[in-house]
């Protein structure tokens, strides 16, 4: 079974550094797509952490290669430990993504899983103000 993605960042194979590049350029797009959320950049990477009531957070919803150890290899770039989520520098989770066309899909998107740094969150709310 083919997995989908919503990527925000160093997923996009556009974006993806060499340790990660060889397998994000074999994700087929679908759509842009669109998640409720707050996004911070943390200077090596953003962070997405999902919110219902934040503001629109834009990026693309790709097929990932139906391949063993894709979602694995996924997973470690992200520092994801599914057997430790509190160790774990970000979530994958399933969210319910808005595509461009108006309908929906889920999607396995990665969340930060860690404290924002403070001038972060007052750089972000400013932004909003």
């Amino acid at each position: 079974m083919t997995e989908r993605l919503f990527v925000y960042g160093t997923l996009h194979p556009d974006r993806a550094p060499g340790e990660i590049a060889s397998l994000v350029s074999r994700f087929k797009r679908v759509a842009r797509g669109t998640v409720r959320g707050h996004l911070y950049d943390l200077s090596d990477y953003p962070a997405l952490v999902l919110d219902p009531k934040g503001p629109v957070v834009t990026g693309e919803v790709l097929l990932v290669p139906n391949e063993p150890g894709a979602m694995a290899r996924l997973d470690a770039y992200e520092e994801y430990t599914p057997s430790a989520p509190a160790k774990s520098l970000f979530l994958r989770r399933k969210a319910r993504v808005t595509l461009e066309d108006g309908s929906h899909a889920q999607c396995w998107i990665y969340v930060y899983n860690k404290p924002i740094p403070a001038d972060q969150l007052r750089s972000q709310l400013a932004s909003v103000a």
